[in-house]
Protein backbone atom coordinates (compact mmCIF):
# COMPACT_ATOMS: atom_id res chain seq x y z
CA UNK A 1 0.00 0.00 0.00
CA UNK A 2 1.34 3.58 -0.60
CA UNK A 3 1.33 6.48 1.82
CA UNK A 4 -2.05 8.66 2.40
CA UNK A 5 -3.26 12.10 1.86
CA UNK A 6 -5.79 11.66 4.73
CA UNK A 7 -5.75 12.80 7.44
CA UNK A 8 -8.74 11.24 9.62
CA UNK A 9 -7.85 7.69 9.02
CA UNK A 10 -10.46 5.89 10.82
CA UNK A 11 -11.77 3.89 7.45
CA UNK A 12 -7.76 3.19 6.89
CA UNK A 13 -7.49 2.07 10.54
CA UNK A 14 -10.16 0.03 9.65
CA UNK A 15 -9.12 -2.00 6.60
CA UNK A 16 -8.75 -5.85 7.39
CA UNK A 17 -5.11 -6.70 7.32
CA UNK A 18 -2.74 -7.49 4.33
CA UNK A 19 -3.00 -11.46 5.28
CA UNK A 20 -7.12 -11.59 5.37
CA UNK A 21 -7.26 -9.15 1.72
CA UNK A 22 -7.51 -10.73 -1.36
CA UNK A 23 -5.10 -11.35 -3.56
CA UNK A 24 -4.54 -7.90 -6.52
CA UNK A 25 -3.89 -8.80 -9.76
CA UNK A 26 -3.04 -5.62 -12.31
CA UNK A 27 -2.05 -7.59 -15.59
CA UNK A 28 -3.19 -5.21 -17.84
CA UNK A 29 -0.91 -2.16 -18.55
CA UNK A 30 -3.71 0.36 -18.83
CA UNK A 31 -4.95 -0.80 -14.50
CA UNK A 32 -0.83 0.58 -13.31
CA UNK A 33 -2.05 4.35 -12.31
CA UNK A 34 0.48 6.84 -10.81
CA UNK A 35 1.20 6.84 -7.11
CA UNK A 36 -0.92 10.42 -6.61
CA UNK A 37 -3.85 10.03 -8.35
CA UNK A 38 -7.41 11.25 -7.65
CA UNK A 39 -10.62 9.43 -9.37
CA UNK A 40 -12.86 12.72 -9.38
CA UNK A 41 -10.44 14.86 -11.35
CA UNK A 42 -9.62 11.81 -14.09
CA UNK A 43 -13.21 11.19 -14.42
CA UNK A 44 -14.34 15.24 -15.10
CA UNK A 45 -11.38 17.60 -15.22
CA UNK A 46 -9.54 15.49 -18.37
CA UNK A 47 -11.92 15.74 -20.34
CA UNK A 48 -13.07 18.31 -23.09
CA UNK A 49 -14.74 20.63 -21.12
CA UNK A 50 -17.40 22.02 -24.05
CA UNK A 51 -18.80 18.20 -24.15
CA UNK A 52 -21.93 17.12 -22.98
CA UNK A 53 -21.31 15.15 -19.60
CA UNK A 54 -24.49 15.19 -17.98
CA UNK A 55 -28.26 15.06 -19.84
CA UNK A 56 -31.90 14.92 -17.95
CA UNK A 57 -35.42 16.46 -18.09
CA UNK A 58 -33.73 19.13 -15.99
CA UNK A 59 -31.55 20.42 -17.86
CA UNK A 60 -28.07 19.82 -19.63
CA UNK A 61 -24.25 20.37 -17.95
CA UNK A 62 -20.91 20.22 -19.90
CA UNK A 63 -17.82 19.02 -18.30
CA UNK A 64 -16.54 22.26 -18.06
CA UNK A 65 -19.65 23.23 -16.05
CA UNK A 66 -19.37 20.08 -13.76
CA UNK A 67 -16.05 20.43 -13.07
CA UNK A 68 -16.35 24.13 -11.64
CA UNK A 69 -19.90 23.00 -9.93
CA UNK A 70 -18.18 20.05 -8.14
CA UNK A 71 -14.96 22.49 -7.34
CA UNK A 72 -17.45 24.78 -5.21
CA UNK A 73 -18.96 22.31 -3.87
CA UNK A 74 -15.39 20.53 -2.89
CA UNK A 75 -13.88 24.41 -1.53
CA UNK A 76 -17.58 24.66 0.43
CA UNK A 77 -16.52 21.09 2.47
CA UNK A 78 -12.81 22.22 2.89
CA UNK A 79 -13.23 25.84 3.92
CA UNK A 80 -17.01 26.47 5.19
CA UNK A 81 -17.82 22.99 6.51
CA UNK A 82 -14.15 21.54 7.76
CA UNK A 83 -14.43 18.28 5.89
CA UNK A 84 -10.88 16.98 6.33
CA UNK A 85 -9.37 14.40 3.62
CA UNK A 86 -10.53 11.26 5.02
CA UNK A 87 -13.77 12.47 6.30
CA UNK A 88 -17.27 10.21 5.49
CA UNK A 89 -19.58 12.25 3.56
CA UNK A 90 -23.17 10.50 3.41
CA UNK A 91 -24.81 11.40 -0.25
CA UNK A 92 -28.71 10.57 -0.38
CA UNK A 93 -31.14 11.56 -3.67
CA UNK A 94 -32.38 10.27 -6.56
CA UNK A 95 -29.60 10.36 -10.04
CA UNK A 96 -28.75 13.47 -11.06
CA UNK A 97 -26.39 16.26 -11.85
CA UNK A 98 -26.49 17.61 -8.41
CA UNK A 99 -25.96 14.70 -6.29
CA UNK A 100 -23.82 13.51 -9.16
CA UNK A 101 -21.48 16.81 -8.62
CA UNK A 102 -21.25 16.41 -4.91
CA UNK A 103 -19.89 12.97 -5.22
CA UNK A 104 -17.24 14.65 -7.58
CA UNK A 105 -16.77 17.31 -4.90
CA UNK A 106 -16.04 14.94 -1.94
CA UNK A 107 -13.51 12.88 -3.68
CA UNK A 108 -11.69 16.75 -4.98
CA UNK A 109 -12.31 17.79 -1.22
CA UNK A 110 -10.33 14.29 -0.03
CA UNK A 111 -13.27 12.88 1.14
CA UNK A 112 -14.65 9.13 1.14
CA UNK A 113 -18.09 8.68 -0.14
CA UNK A 114 -20.84 6.74 1.30
CA UNK A 115 -24.08 7.25 -1.18
CA UNK A 116 -27.22 5.31 0.34
CA UNK A 117 -30.53 4.93 -1.72
CA UNK A 118 -33.55 7.10 -0.91
CA UNK A 119 -35.75 4.09 -0.41
CA UNK A 120 -33.86 3.33 2.72
CA UNK A 121 -35.35 3.82 6.43
CA UNK A 122 -34.42 5.57 9.62
CA UNK A 123 -33.23 2.69 10.99
CA UNK A 124 -31.09 1.51 7.99
CA UNK A 125 -29.82 4.77 7.63
CA UNK A 126 -28.79 5.04 11.31
CA UNK A 127 -26.91 1.57 11.22
CA UNK A 128 -24.81 3.45 8.42
CA UNK A 129 -24.32 6.21 10.13
CA UNK A 130 -23.06 4.52 12.80
CA UNK A 131 -20.98 2.28 11.51
CA UNK A 132 -18.94 4.51 8.94
CA UNK A 133 -18.80 7.38 11.67
CA UNK A 134 -20.44 9.47 9.64
CA UNK A 135 -19.63 13.38 9.81
CA UNK A 136 -20.84 15.12 7.40
CA UNK A 137 -24.20 15.07 4.69
CA UNK A 138 -25.59 16.29 1.38
CA UNK A 139 -29.17 15.37 1.12
CA UNK A 140 -31.38 16.03 -1.61
CA UNK A 141 -34.51 18.14 0.41
CA UNK A 142 -37.24 15.29 -0.64
CA UNK A 143 -35.38 12.76 1.45
CA UNK A 144 -33.96 14.53 4.27
CA UNK A 145 -37.19 13.88 6.83
CA UNK A 146 -36.13 10.05 7.04
CA UNK A 147 -32.41 11.00 7.34
CA UNK A 148 -33.02 13.53 10.31
CA UNK A 149 -35.25 10.86 11.66
CA UNK A 150 -32.03 8.52 11.89
CA UNK A 151 -30.58 11.01 14.22
CA UNK A 152 -28.38 13.44 11.54
CA UNK A 153 -24.69 13.93 11.53
CA UNK A 154 -22.69 17.43 12.15
CA UNK A 155 -23.13 19.26 9.12
CA UNK A 156 -26.09 18.79 6.90
CA UNK A 157 -26.47 20.42 3.60
CA UNK A 158 -29.52 20.13 1.46
CA UNK A 159 -30.55 20.77 -2.55
CA UNK A 160 -33.33 20.40 -4.09
CA UNK A 161 -32.92 17.88 -7.15
CA UNK A 162 -31.72 19.30 -10.42
CA UNK A 163 -34.30 22.74 -10.04
CA UNK A 164 -31.16 25.06 -8.60
CA UNK A 165 -33.45 26.33 -5.69
CA UNK A 166 -31.63 24.71 -3.13
CA UNK A 167 -29.97 25.79 0.24
CA UNK A 168 -27.00 24.45 -0.82
CA UNK A 169 -27.21 25.78 -4.54
CA UNK A 170 -27.50 29.38 -2.86
CA UNK A 171 -24.63 29.11 -1.03
CA UNK A 172 -22.46 27.75 -4.09
CA UNK A 173 -23.29 31.33 -5.68
CA UNK A 174 -21.09 33.03 -3.16
CA UNK A 175 -18.01 30.04 -3.71
CA UNK A 176 -15.05 31.48 -4.97
CA UNK A 177 -14.11 29.22 -8.32
CA UNK A 178 -11.39 26.85 -8.58
CA UNK A 179 -10.12 24.31 -5.90
CA UNK A 180 -7.11 22.40 -6.15
CA UNK A 181 -7.96 18.77 -5.63
CA UNK A 182 -6.50 17.09 -2.66
CA UNK A 183 -3.65 14.91 -4.05
CA UNK A 184 -4.84 11.96 -2.97
CA UNK A 185 -2.77 8.13 -3.45
CA UNK A 186 -4.12 5.82 -5.84
CA UNK A 187 -4.80 3.94 -2.54
CA UNK A 188 -6.48 6.33 -0.75
CA UNK A 189 -10.16 5.32 0.45
CA UNK A 190 -12.23 6.56 -1.96
CA UNK A 191 -15.58 5.62 -1.16
CA UNK A 192 -17.78 2.75 1.27
CA UNK A 193 -20.29 1.52 -0.71
CA UNK A 194 -22.80 -0.59 1.87
CA UNK A 195 -24.09 -4.11 1.41
CA UNK A 196 -26.45 -6.37 2.97
CA UNK A 197 -25.02 -10.01 3.86
CA UNK A 198 -27.37 -12.89 4.72
CA UNK A 199 -26.92 -11.72 8.46
CA UNK A 200 -28.95 -8.55 7.32
CA UNK A 201 -26.17 -6.43 8.98
CA UNK A 202 -24.77 -3.92 6.27
CA UNK A 203 -21.37 -4.64 5.24
CA UNK A 204 -19.27 -1.58 4.38
CA UNK A 205 -17.25 -2.30 1.20
CA UNK A 206 -14.10 0.03 1.19
CA UNK A 207 -12.76 0.93 -2.55
CA UNK A 208 -9.46 3.56 -3.31
CA UNK A 209 -8.90 5.75 -5.96
CA UNK A 210 -7.80 3.03 -7.96
CA UNK A 211 -10.82 0.87 -7.82
CA UNK A 212 -12.82 3.18 -9.52
CA UNK A 213 -10.79 4.03 -12.68
CA UNK A 214 -10.30 -0.49 -12.46
CA UNK A 215 -13.37 -1.11 -13.22
CA UNK A 216 -13.58 1.37 -16.29
CA UNK A 217 -10.38 0.07 -17.71
CA UNK A 218 -11.35 -3.22 -17.03
CA UNK A 219 -14.94 -4.15 -17.78
CA UNK A 220 -16.00 -1.32 -19.49
CA UNK A 221 -13.14 -0.95 -21.96
CA UNK A 222 -12.93 -4.42 -22.84
CA UNK A 223 -16.06 -5.45 -22.88
CA UNK A 224 -18.21 -2.80 -24.13
CA UNK A 225 -15.61 -0.69 -25.71
CA UNK A 226 -17.35 2.33 -24.92
CA UNK A 227 -16.93 6.10 -26.65
CA UNK A 228 -17.14 9.80 -26.22
CA UNK A 229 -20.35 9.54 -28.45
CA UNK A 230 -22.42 7.37 -26.36
CA UNK A 231 -25.48 8.36 -24.00
CA UNK A 232 -25.62 6.07 -20.95
CA UNK A 233 -28.70 5.19 -18.63
CA UNK A 234 -29.26 2.93 -15.78
CA UNK A 235 -32.12 2.08 -13.68
CA UNK A 236 -29.74 1.70 -10.58
CA UNK A 237 -28.63 4.30 -7.74
CA UNK A 238 -25.66 5.34 -7.79
CA UNK A 239 -25.75 3.92 -4.08
CA UNK A 240 -25.07 0.10 -6.05
CA UNK A 241 -21.76 0.35 -7.60
CA UNK A 242 -23.71 -1.28 -11.07
CA UNK A 243 -24.96 2.15 -11.52
CA UNK A 244 -22.58 4.25 -9.93
CA UNK A 245 -20.37 2.27 -13.00
CA UNK A 246 -22.96 1.98 -15.65
CA UNK A 247 -24.22 5.90 -15.10
CA UNK A 248 -21.64 7.55 -13.59
CA UNK A 249 -17.95 6.15 -13.94
CA UNK A 250 -17.87 4.66 -17.36
CA UNK A 251 -19.65 7.26 -19.05
CA UNK A 252 -16.85 10.08 -17.86
CA UNK A 253 -13.86 7.81 -18.35
CA UNK A 254 -14.60 7.76 -21.66
CA UNK A 255 -15.72 11.46 -22.32
CA UNK A 256 -19.53 10.33 -22.72
CA UNK A 257 -22.80 11.35 -21.35
CA UNK A 258 -24.88 10.18 -18.70
CA UNK A 259 -28.42 10.41 -19.06
CA UNK A 260 -30.24 10.48 -15.46
CA UNK A 261 -33.50 9.56 -14.59
CA UNK A 262 -34.89 9.85 -11.44
CA UNK A 263 -37.81 6.94 -10.98
CA UNK A 264 -35.89 4.84 -13.93
CA UNK A 265 -38.83 2.29 -14.14
CA UNK A 266 -39.43 0.34 -16.91
CA UNK A 267 -41.39 2.80 -18.43
CA UNK A 268 -39.31 6.07 -17.88
CA UNK A 269 -36.45 3.94 -19.61
CA UNK A 270 -38.03 3.10 -22.60
CA UNK A 271 -39.25 7.36 -22.31
CA UNK A 272 -35.49 8.05 -21.72
CA UNK A 273 -33.88 6.14 -25.18
CA UNK A 274 -36.22 8.01 -27.44
CA UNK A 275 -36.17 11.17 -25.80
CA UNK A 276 -32.58 11.38 -25.21
CA UNK A 277 -31.10 9.05 -27.49
CA UNK A 278 -29.59 6.32 -24.92
CA UNK A 279 -27.15 4.29 -27.00
CA UNK A 280 -25.54 2.39 -23.37
CA UNK A 281 -28.39 0.86 -21.62
CA UNK A 282 -28.10 -1.23 -18.12
CA UNK A 283 -30.55 -2.74 -16.08
CA UNK A 284 -31.65 -5.62 -14.31
CA UNK A 285 -33.48 -8.87 -16.53
CA UNK A 286 -36.97 -8.28 -14.82
CA UNK A 287 -36.63 -4.81 -16.51
CA UNK A 288 -35.87 -5.61 -20.12
CA UNK A 289 -38.89 -8.35 -19.41
CA UNK A 290 -41.21 -5.84 -18.66
CA UNK A 291 -39.71 -3.38 -21.24
CA UNK A 292 -40.84 -6.04 -24.08
CA UNK A 293 -44.38 -5.25 -23.62
CA UNK A 294 -43.79 -1.47 -24.01
CA UNK A 295 -41.54 -1.18 -27.38
CA UNK A 296 -44.93 -0.87 -30.15
CA UNK A 297 -44.51 2.01 -31.47
CA UNK A 298 -41.15 3.42 -28.86
CA UNK A 299 -38.54 4.83 -30.94
CA UNK A 300 -35.48 2.04 -29.91
CA UNK A 301 -32.91 3.50 -33.04
CA UNK A 302 -30.63 5.29 -30.88
CA UNK A 303 -29.94 1.99 -28.73
CA UNK A 304 -26.52 -0.06 -29.24
CA UNK A 305 -25.59 -2.03 -25.94
CA UNK A 306 -27.40 -3.58 -23.23
CA UNK A 307 -25.98 -4.47 -20.20
CA UNK A 308 -27.80 -6.91 -17.88
CA UNK A 309 -26.57 -7.42 -14.54
CA UNK A 310 -27.82 -7.85 -10.45
CA UNK A 311 -29.56 -11.42 -11.29
CA UNK A 312 -28.97 -13.74 -13.07
CA UNK A 313 -29.98 -13.18 -17.37
CA UNK A 314 -32.72 -16.26 -18.05
CA UNK A 315 -31.56 -17.39 -22.11
CA UNK A 316 -35.60 -16.87 -22.63
CA UNK A 317 -35.43 -13.13 -22.04
CA UNK A 318 -31.97 -12.59 -23.99
CA UNK A 319 -33.41 -14.15 -27.03
CA UNK A 320 -36.98 -12.34 -26.70
CA UNK A 321 -34.72 -9.10 -26.06
CA UNK A 322 -32.90 -9.87 -29.23
CA UNK A 323 -35.61 -10.85 -31.56
CA UNK A 324 -37.05 -7.43 -30.52
CA UNK A 325 -34.71 -5.48 -30.85
CA UNK A 326 -32.04 -6.83 -32.80
CA UNK A 327 -29.84 -6.35 -29.85
CA UNK A 328 -27.79 -9.05 -27.75
CA UNK A 329 -27.59 -8.31 -23.98
CA UNK A 330 -24.36 -8.31 -22.18
CA UNK A 331 -24.86 -10.44 -19.50
CA UNK A 332 -22.57 -9.47 -16.71
CA UNK A 333 -22.04 -10.80 -12.55
CA UNK A 334 -19.98 -8.05 -10.22
CA UNK A 335 -20.63 -7.65 -6.65
CA UNK A 336 -20.52 -4.73 -4.44
CA UNK A 337 -16.72 -6.29 -2.96
CA UNK A 338 -15.71 -6.30 -6.41
CA UNK A 339 -16.45 -2.51 -7.37
CA UNK A 340 -18.26 -3.64 -10.60
CA UNK A 341 -18.41 -6.81 -13.40
CA UNK A 342 -15.66 -9.47 -13.58
CA UNK A 343 -17.30 -12.06 -15.57
CA UNK A 344 -19.30 -11.15 -18.92
CA UNK A 345 -19.22 -11.49 -22.67
CA UNK A 346 -20.06 -9.55 -25.61
CA UNK A 347 -20.77 -9.53 -29.02
CA UNK A 348 -20.08 -13.30 -30.68
CA UNK A 349 -18.38 -14.38 -27.90
CA UNK A 350 -21.74 -14.46 -25.81
CA UNK A 351 -23.98 -17.49 -25.47
CA UNK A 352 -27.26 -17.27 -24.00
CA UNK A 353 -27.83 -18.58 -20.62
CA UNK A 354 -24.17 -18.26 -19.68
CA UNK A 355 -22.81 -15.27 -17.43
CA UNK A 356 -19.75 -14.96 -19.79
CA UNK A 357 -15.80 -16.09 -19.26
CA UNK A 358 -13.83 -13.58 -16.71
CA UNK A 359 -12.57 -10.03 -17.95
CA UNK A 360 -9.85 -8.92 -19.37
CA UNK A 361 -7.56 -8.37 -15.55
CA UNK A 362 -9.83 -10.91 -13.73
CA UNK A 363 -8.93 -14.55 -13.53
CA UNK A 364 -12.04 -16.90 -12.22
CA UNK A 365 -12.54 -20.27 -11.04
CA UNK A 366 -14.98 -22.51 -9.00
CA UNK A 367 -13.97 -23.78 -5.79
CA UNK A 368 -14.30 -27.44 -4.22
CA UNK A 369 -15.74 -28.76 -1.18
CA UNK A 370 -12.01 -28.08 0.04
CA UNK A 371 -11.66 -24.64 -1.61
CA UNK A 372 -9.36 -26.12 -4.03
CA UNK A 373 -9.83 -24.51 -7.72
CA UNK A 374 -11.17 -26.59 -10.53
CA UNK A 375 -10.65 -25.71 -14.08
CA UNK A 376 -14.19 -27.21 -15.06
CA UNK A 377 -17.21 -28.43 -13.39
CA UNK A 378 -18.96 -27.40 -10.16
CA UNK A 379 -18.50 -24.95 -7.39
CA UNK A 380 -18.51 -21.68 -5.57
CA UNK A 381 -17.34 -19.29 -7.85
CA UNK A 382 -13.85 -17.20 -7.01
CA UNK A 383 -12.58 -14.51 -8.30
CA UNK A 384 -8.86 -12.40 -8.51
CA UNK A 385 -8.20 -9.32 -9.91
CA UNK A 386 -7.79 -5.58 -9.61
CA UNK A 387 -10.21 -5.29 -7.22
CA UNK A 388 -11.38 -6.66 -4.23
CA UNK A 389 -13.25 -7.43 -0.58
CA UNK A 390 -11.81 -5.01 2.02
CA UNK A 391 -14.84 -5.04 4.63
CA UNK A 392 -15.08 -2.17 6.75
CA UNK A 393 -14.19 -3.73 10.30
CA UNK A 394 -16.10 -6.67 9.59
CA UNK A 395 -15.24 -10.36 11.04
CA UNK A 396 -17.23 -11.75 7.92
CA UNK A 397 -13.87 -11.01 5.26
CA UNK A 398 -12.62 -14.32 6.34
CA UNK A 399 -15.73 -16.04 5.09
CA UNK A 400 -15.36 -13.88 1.35
CA UNK A 401 -11.57 -14.00 1.38
CA UNK A 402 -10.75 -17.52 0.84
CA UNK A 403 -6.81 -18.30 0.00
CA UNK A 404 -6.57 -14.97 -1.81
CA UNK A 405 -9.24 -15.39 -3.81
CA UNK A 406 -12.65 -13.43 -3.62
CA UNK A 407 -15.90 -16.09 -3.28
CA UNK A 408 -19.18 -14.33 -4.31
CA UNK A 409 -21.65 -16.86 -2.61
CA UNK A 410 -22.48 -17.68 -5.91
CA UNK A 411 -22.91 -21.54 -7.60
CA UNK A 412 -21.70 -21.89 -10.70
CA UNK A 413 -20.78 -24.23 -13.36
CA UNK A 414 -17.46 -23.82 -15.16
CA UNK A 415 -17.02 -25.35 -18.73
CA UNK A 416 -14.39 -26.30 -20.76
CA UNK A 417 -14.19 -23.46 -22.84
CA UNK A 418 -13.83 -20.85 -19.64
CA UNK A 419 -17.91 -20.21 -19.75
CA UNK A 420 -19.10 -19.35 -16.31
CA UNK A 421 -23.23 -20.68 -15.83
CA UNK A 422 -24.85 -19.95 -12.77
CA UNK A 423 -27.16 -22.32 -10.89
CA UNK A 424 -27.69 -20.94 -7.60
CA UNK A 425 -27.04 -18.63 -4.46
CA UNK A 426 -24.96 -20.50 -1.90
CA UNK A 427 -25.95 -18.73 1.27
CA UNK A 428 -29.43 -17.18 2.28
CA UNK A 429 -29.33 -14.22 -0.06
CA UNK A 430 -32.40 -13.88 -1.57
CA UNK A 431 -31.96 -11.72 -5.40
CA UNK A 432 -35.14 -10.31 -7.05
CA UNK A 433 -35.54 -7.79 -9.51
CA UNK A 434 -31.48 -7.20 -9.20
CA UNK A 435 -31.59 -6.28 -5.81
CA UNK A 436 -30.29 -8.57 -2.90
CA UNK A 437 -32.42 -8.57 0.19
CA UNK A 438 -30.81 -10.71 3.27
CA UNK A 439 -33.61 -13.01 4.81
CA UNK A 440 -32.82 -12.24 8.26
CA UNK A 441 -33.53 -8.45 7.71
CA UNK A 442 -36.95 -8.80 6.60
CA UNK A 443 -37.47 -11.47 9.84
CA UNK A 444 -36.16 -8.95 12.18
CA UNK A 445 -38.93 -6.36 10.36
CA UNK A 446 -41.55 -8.71 10.88
CA UNK A 447 -40.09 -10.21 14.57
CA UNK A 448 -40.78 -6.32 15.18
CA UNK A 449 -44.84 -6.71 14.65
CA UNK A 450 -46.47 -7.64 18.14
CA UNK A 451 -48.84 -10.28 15.63
CA UNK A 452 -45.48 -11.82 15.46
CA UNK A 453 -44.38 -14.42 17.50
CA UNK A 454 -42.00 -16.23 14.94
CA UNK A 455 -41.41 -16.37 11.31
CA UNK A 456 -38.61 -17.56 8.46
CA UNK A 457 -37.93 -15.60 4.85
CA UNK A 458 -36.80 -17.54 2.14
CA UNK A 459 -36.35 -16.98 -1.76
CA UNK A 460 -38.75 -18.41 -3.87
CA UNK A 461 -39.05 -18.39 -7.30
CA UNK A 462 -40.80 -15.84 -9.28
CA UNK A 463 -41.15 -15.69 -12.55
CA UNK A 464 -41.11 -11.90 -12.87
CA UNK A 465 -38.45 -11.17 -10.26
CA UNK A 466 -36.49 -14.09 -10.51
CA UNK A 467 -36.97 -14.71 -6.59
CA UNK A 468 -39.69 -13.17 -4.53
CA UNK A 469 -39.16 -12.82 -0.70
CA UNK A 470 -41.40 -15.95 0.96
CA UNK A 471 -42.38 -15.62 4.38
CA UNK A 472 -43.66 -18.07 6.74
CA UNK A 473 -45.28 -16.54 9.94
CA UNK A 474 -46.30 -18.12 13.20
CA UNK A 475 -48.69 -15.50 15.29
CA UNK A 476 -49.28 -14.74 18.29
CA UNK A 477 -51.84 -15.85 19.86
CA UNK A 478 -55.52 -14.06 19.17
CA UNK A 479 -54.51 -12.80 15.78
CA UNK A 480 -56.41 -13.95 12.80
CA UNK A 481 -54.36 -15.66 10.37
CA UNK A 482 -56.30 -13.69 7.02
CA UNK A 483 -55.97 -11.66 3.82
CA UNK A 484 -55.94 -8.68 6.34
CA UNK A 485 -53.26 -9.62 8.56
CA UNK A 486 -51.37 -10.11 5.32
CA UNK A 487 -51.84 -6.77 4.13
CA UNK A 488 -51.08 -5.36 7.80
CA UNK A 489 -47.52 -7.10 7.97
CA UNK A 490 -46.57 -6.15 4.41
CA UNK A 491 -47.40 -2.63 5.04
CA UNK A 492 -45.51 -2.85 8.50
CA UNK A 493 -42.79 -4.24 6.83
CA UNK A 494 -42.08 -1.65 4.51
CA UNK A 495 -42.20 1.16 6.27
CA UNK A 496 -39.71 -0.49 8.25
CA UNK A 497 -37.17 -1.32 6.04
CA UNK A 498 -36.71 0.12 2.22
CA UNK A 499 -40.37 -1.05 0.70
CA UNK A 500 -38.48 -3.95 -2.07
CA UNK A 501 -37.46 -5.98 0.54
CA UNK A 502 -41.07 -6.73 1.87
CA UNK A 503 -42.48 -10.46 1.48
CA UNK A 504 -44.52 -10.79 -1.73
CA UNK A 505 -45.82 -13.59 0.09
CA UNK A 506 -46.76 -14.93 3.63
CA UNK A 507 -47.49 -18.33 4.49
CA UNK A 508 -49.27 -18.73 8.10
CA UNK A 509 -48.00 -21.64 9.72
CA UNK A 510 -48.38 -23.23 13.33
CA UNK A 511 -44.50 -24.04 13.27
CA UNK A 512 -41.13 -23.80 12.06
CA UNK A 513 -38.56 -26.46 10.99
CA UNK A 514 -35.83 -26.24 13.63
CA UNK A 515 -33.14 -28.13 14.83
CA UNK A 516 -32.43 -29.95 18.47
CA UNK A 517 -30.42 -26.93 19.22
CA UNK A 518 -33.42 -24.47 18.04
CA UNK A 519 -31.52 -23.14 14.59
CA UNK A 520 -33.61 -22.49 11.84
CA UNK A 521 -33.65 -24.91 8.62
CA UNK A 522 -34.58 -23.03 5.74
CA UNK A 523 -33.94 -26.36 3.37
CA UNK A 524 -37.20 -27.56 4.66
CA UNK A 525 -39.13 -24.46 3.93
CA UNK A 526 -37.64 -24.44 0.21
CA UNK A 527 -38.15 -27.91 -0.35
CA UNK A 528 -41.91 -27.34 0.29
Amino acid sequence: MTGTAHVDTFVRDRLPSAGQQPEFLFTLPELHYPDRLNAAVELIDRQDSTALALLNDAGRWTYGEMADLSDRIARLLVEEEGLVPGGRVLLRGPNGAMLFACWLGVLKAGGVVVATMPLLRPGEIATILDRARISHAIVDSRTVADFEAAGGVGSLLTYDGDTGTGALERRLKHVAPGFAACDTFRDDVALIAFTSGTTGNPKGCIHFHRDILASADSFARHVLKPGPADRWACSAPIAFTFGLGMQLIFPWRFGGTAVTIEAPGPGALVDAIARHKVTVLATAPTAYKAMLGMLDGADMSSLATCVSAGEHLPAAIWEAWRAATGIRIVDGIGGTEMMHIFISASGDDIRPGSTGKAVSGYVACVLDEENKPLETGTGRLAIKGPTGCRYLDDPRQAAYVVDGWNVTGDTYRADEDGYFWYLARSDDMIVSSGYNIAAPEVENALLAHPAVQDCAVIGAPCPQRGQKVKAFVVLAPGYAADAAMVKILQDHAKATIAPYKYPREIVFADTLPKTATGKLQRFALRDL
